[in-house]
């Protein structure tokens, strides 16, 4: 005889899991149910579609049911499917089993904090201490760590649906099936958790505040930024355009007897200042050599068309670029790009984009240069010395550089 859903069960045991995870909230209840027989227990797609089986629901306590509801909420709210994906691409990996080593590791990442506080431990959960793991790390740290053996032979079962593992399953209803969220409700769905987490961090483990700041303030690729702010300011007008005679503008035939210069392009030169003061770390400078040897890059290999300067209060003489590892790097006392960019504008031929790598704790010009400005500013905490005044704030890159954080 087939067992219905029992629905009231299941409403008890979410308002349940809600109470004890009340900056989950939004999550449990955008998460669809969906009646399931073919999943053993509860199973999640990647459209946010949970499959319940009725046996499960009937043979188990409402208190253990929102420990499990809580489970399955967080694959889809950390996107273990999608980084199951990521990690397969990446290292190859095909198959059942390594699938399964997957969802293994993604209830790893999460069980470890999951329960206490209001939500019991159900029976068979995997935790870091049952593969002899440290807790705390991430599904792809651990995937790193263990392989599929004698030790994970009683998780075999272990089936938390494509949402846990980006493997379709047979029972999935997918993209156009009912009750499906979309992924920018998705991501609606977990904007709005993160805020309510930070909004209120006490009431959340370390791993949620953790998820949290990065869903809000998701890291920034500042190579590719860099980069492209650096190709952006030799590519624009103005950037290596100068005019000559050795060819005659078109509209000289306008004007019988009269000479005019065409306007030619050449390769724009780029002057790096590197901000050597005490401020600025031994690991910073080194990111400075690294981000040079990438500007060079940017500029189309040409190593005669960079210049380097360091700089502290005092601007070093502009050597031209060999190679990055050879860059003497002098200063260490206090900090005034405002010199830097004077002695980069007196260099002859004047360089056409100015790119700055510092820790910002520094003045600025307070007029525009006559070139191009890119600002490499590294994204840190800023710590305040014993005997600094308090009221100092130091200022801001002006609003005519382009400025992109470091790291």
């Amino acid at each position: 005889m087939r067992t219905p859903l029992d629905l009231e069960k299941i409403a008890a045991a979410r308002l349940l899991a809600v109470r004890a995870r009340p900056y989950l909230a939004t999550a449990l209840f955008a998460m669809r149910l969906v009646e399931s027989s073919r999943t053993p227990t509860m199973a999640v797609d990647r459209y946010w579609r949970c499959y319940i089986s009725p046996v499960f629901v009937d043979r188990n306590p409402v208190e253990e049911l929102a420990s499990v509801l809580v489970h399955e909420v967080s694959h889809l709210l950390r996107d273990h499917h999608g980084r199951s994906d990521r990690f397969a691409a990446l290292h190859n990996l095909t198959g059942p089993a390594e699938r399964l080593r997957m969802n293994i590791a993604a209830d790893a990442e999460i069980n470890d904090d999951a329960f206490g506080d209001g939500l019991i431990q159900p029976e068979g959960a995997v935790l870091p201490a049952t593969l002899n793991l440290s807790p705390g790390e991430l599904m792809e740290d651990y995937l790193h760590q263990f392989r599929l053996g004698p030790r994970t032979a009683a998780m075999a079962w272990l089936d938390c649906g494509s949402g846990a593992d980006g493997s379709d399953r047979e029972w999935d209803l997918g993209p156009d099936g009912a009750d499906g969220l979309s992924q920018q409700e998705t991501d609606a769905v977990r904007f709005r958790v993160a805020q309510g987490i930070i909004g209120r961090p006490g009431n959340a483990p370390a791993g949620w505040r953790r998820w949290a700041e990065d869903a809000v303030h998701p890291p920034q690729p500042w190579r590719e930024l860099l980069g492209a702010a650096v190709r952006s300011a030799v590519s624009a007008g103005g950037s290596g355009d100068d005019y000559t005679y050795g060819r005659t503008a078109r509209r000289s035939t306008a004007l019988p007897g009269i000479v005019l210069p065409s306007l030619r392009r050449t390769p724009p030169r780029i002057c790096v200042i590197i901000d050597t003061s005490a401020s600025v770390s031994d690991a910073e400078l080194g990111s400075a050599l690294l981000e040079t040897a990438a500007i060079t890059r940017a500029a189309g290999g040409r190593r005669d068309l960079v210049t380097v300067l360091s700089c502290d209060a005092a601007a070093r003489i502009a050597d031209p670029l060999c190679r990055a590892e050879g860059i003497p790097l002098m200063g260490g006392g206090g900090t005034d790009l405002c010199t830097g960019f004077t002695k980069a504008l007196s260099t002859h031929p004047r360089p056409d984009v100015i790119v700055v790598l510092t820790d910002g704790q520094t003045p600025w010009p307070p007029t525009r240069p006559s070139c191009r400005t890119v600002v490499g500013l590294f994204a840190r905490e800023r710590r305040r010395t014993w005997n600094e005044n308090s009221d100092y704030v130091p200022d801001r890159p002006p609003d005519w550089a382009r400025v992109v954080r470091i790291g």
